[in-house]
């Protein structure tokens, strides 16, 4: 039974390169845990809810603005890894009306090889990878894409704005 259960778990990861930004210039919006209403396309609003801005435990509320024809969606989420050294943090979606059970994401800023030198270190990339329940209406596959898609948009907001 543990074995099907475990199989049931979709895993996914999406990686983008981010020109003209150091891998410091990225982590500063990548750890800013609270502000990713800022940079992520689908969020309109994010607060702290409780815990302390950059330590594990810390929970944030997200929410976006809601249309003619949906609700507002909304999630809150705890940071349960924050390496600033290893440019690393995960976090869980704890209560929500998105439709998640068990989510956990990890997103990472790395270099990328050859943009230490060419261009003055003005070249990273990010990594998003989860580990999430299925979704009601969604496939893997979609929301690998969306993963993808939220990420690309990051990364476009980044290169116009740092």
């Amino acid at each position: 039974m543990e074995q099907e259960t475990t199989a049931l778990k979709w895993e996914g990861k999406q990686t983008v390169q981010v020109n003209g930004v150091t891998v410091e210039q990225a982590w500063s919006v990548v750890s800013d845990f609270c502000n990713v209403h800022k940079w992520f396309p689908t969020i309109d609003t994010c607060h702290r809810v409780e815990g302390t801005d950059g330590e594990t435990g810390l929970v944030r509320y997200c929410a976006s603005n809601k249309t003619k024809d949906e609700e507002t969606k909304w999630a809150k989420e705890r940071l349960v890894e924050m390496d600033p050294v290893g440019r690393c943090l995960s976090y869980e979606v704890l209560e929500n009306n998105v439709g998640f059970g068990s989510y956990v994401a990890t997103v990472k800023v790395v270099p990328v090889n050859g943009g230490d030198e060419s261009d003055g270190g003005k070249v990273c990339g990010i990594e998003w990878s989860f580990v999430s329940d299925p979704v009601d209406g969604w496939t893997k596959e979609n929301l690998e894409s969306y993963v993808g898609f939220c990420l690309q948009h990051m990364a476009d907001k980044m290169e116009m704005n740092l």
